[in-house]
């Protein structure tokens, strides 16, 4: 009896192993033995764990809340390799494949590359709710031409054209648009010279915009007790070529000396580098005769009150005109320093003093006349403005 049971225990341990080699491996999925075919056999269903039977639960009228998706679980073998198996097994489904999301609320999906090879690749997404299609930097960059600008103003595909028209005209209006004027005497003062005291003013007016005006120049001079000396008036039209210079054209009238002169004016006035004012001006008269004037000025600012003002002016003629008493080339030169309190830019009194010179034939018309042709005064004035 012992015999035999030994006898059955070493067979079983000789065919054990021989057994094992005949294992069926193609009950693991994707596994395919090389000159072997297998048929195809669906491994045995694991039974369920029983489960307990829970009460059911009355309805609550409250929102379930969303589930959220379970990611799915990881292959345990995806990174197993046996030799001579072929592990290339289909790939599950893509969840989202063909799913269009253009539509969802409050996103915007970029195309994605032509080589991606992530899960959502060739998926179209421009149909879902709240999306939009890619535009401008979304886009990829290339060579494209800039699309044309939209015409008009945008305000107005809310607010209607005729009410944007008045609007921007109401800005343009107060922005440069409007109409100005100003009064402004930069001499009016009171001359102590050799020969009797005197009286001088040199001023102008204008009224426009910043582009056009209408300017009107008056200046002249005269001795307490005599008749006056000399008196002009200029009607010109002025246009500002840029922010700093105006070009000025029009008509001067001399009603001193007599006898009184037309002359037909075309001049340029501004601010040169430097903070100068400059004016320089040519007169034809009705008789032919050709005059020209140079006039700058400089405000230089001593305190926050006090501004100091040299100032040069200087006539010239083509010709002699003798019957006015001037001769040909510098007529007469003027230089003067005046310091004014400018506590009030409107209302601006100063004192100073200034020096006249007159030249070549000119000089000698005055002095046959029994004249002087020149020398210093001082000077008391104001300069105001409205």
């Amino acid at each position: 009896m012992k015999a035999l049971l030994l006898a059955g225990i070493g067979a079983f341990v000789m065919v054990a192993p021989a057994t094992a080699q005949t294992m069926d491996h193609s009950m693991m999925p994707g596994m395919s033995m090389p000159g072997m075919k297998m048929p195809a056999k669906k491994p045995a269903a694991r039974p369920k764990p029983a489960t307990r039977k829970v009460p059911a639960k009355k309805p609550s009228p409250r929102k379930a809340p969303t589930k959220r998706p379970v990611a799915p679980v990881a292959d345990p073998h995806a990174e197993h390799a046996m030799p001579g198996m072929d592990m290339g097994g289909a790939k599950p489904a893509d969840p989202h494949a063909g799913h269009d999301m253009s539509g969802m609320q409050g996103m915007t999906m970029s195309p994605a590359p032509a080589t991606d090879g992530g899960e959502h690749a060739g998926h179209d997404m421009a149909s879902m709710p709240g999306m939009t299609a890619p535009v401008g930097t979304d886009l990829k960059p290339g060579n494209a031409p800039a699309p044309a600008p939209a015409p008009g103003l945008a305000a107005s595909r809310y607010y209607g054209e005729a009410a944007m028209s008045e609007a921007d005209r109401d800005l343009r209006r107060e922005h440069g648009g409007m109409t100005y004027y100003q009064v402004l005497f930069n001499l009016a003062e009171y001359q102590a010279r050799k020969g009797g005291d005197g009286y001088r003013w040199d001023g102008e007016a204008w009224i426009g915009g910043d582009i056009n005006r209408l300017t009107l120049k008056s200046e002249g001079e005269g001795t307490f007790g005599k008749p006056l000396e000399a008196a002009e008036v200029q009607a010109l039209y002025s246009r500002a070529l840029d922010p700093y210079w105006n070009l000025q054209a029009g008509v001067r009238y001399d009603f001193k000396p007599n006898p009184s002169r037309t002359y037909a004016t075309v001049g340029i006035e501004g601010l040169a580098p430097y903070w100068f004012d400059v004016e320089g001006a040519l007169f034809l008269s009705d008789k032919g005769d050709m005059l020209g004037r140079a006039e700058a000025w400089y405000d230089e600012r001593v305190t926050q009150f006090f501004v100091l003002q040299p100032r040069v002016e200087a006539n010239f003629a083509a010709q002699d005109v003798r019957r006015d008493g001037i001769g040909s080339g510098l007529t007469d030169f003027e230089l003067g320093l005046r310091l004014r309190y400018e506590k009030s830019r409107e209302f601006a009194p100063y004192i100073g003093v200034s020096w006249e010179r007159q030249f070549g034939d000119t000089a000698r018309f005055t002095r046959a006349r029994g004249d002087d042709t020149g020398g210093f005064s001082f000077v008391a004035g104001v300069r105001t403005w409205f």
